[in-house]
């Protein structure tokens, strides 16, 4: 049974920018042309998940690209997640992703 007196806190899963509310970048009308990066963290069965999404994928948008997650940094065991984390942006900056696809295990 809770206590009617406790404060509980939640946090934003969007998160705050520094220098205030940072704004979501805007979604792609399309994903043609564009290429897409497979963020994985190597729980659950991303290996199996990946292909069937790119197959999917595939079908409905003829001209997507991709960039698999074993081009991708590994994050375990995830040491330092500040040099983790720039490793992940100089890849998806290097491949030219458009959008990232991040699969996480639970």
């Amino acid at each position: 049974m809770l206590d009617d007196h406790v404060i509980y806190e939640v946090v934003s899963p969007v998160g705050e920018y520094v220098g205030g509310v940072r704004p979501i970048a805007p979604r792609l009308s399309d994903l043609n042309g564009k290429t897409v990066g497979e963020v994985w963290n190597g729980m659950f069965r991303g290996d199996a998940t990946f292909p069937i999404l790119r197959e999917l994928l595939k079908k409905r948008y003829p001209d997507i690209k991709f960039v698999p997650y074993t081009e991708f940094p590994s994050f375990l065991p995830m040491v330092n997640i500040d040099a983790a984390a720039m490793a992940l942006r100089e890849t998806l900056l290097r491949s030219g992703c458009d959008a990232v696809i991040s699969g996480v295990g639970g």
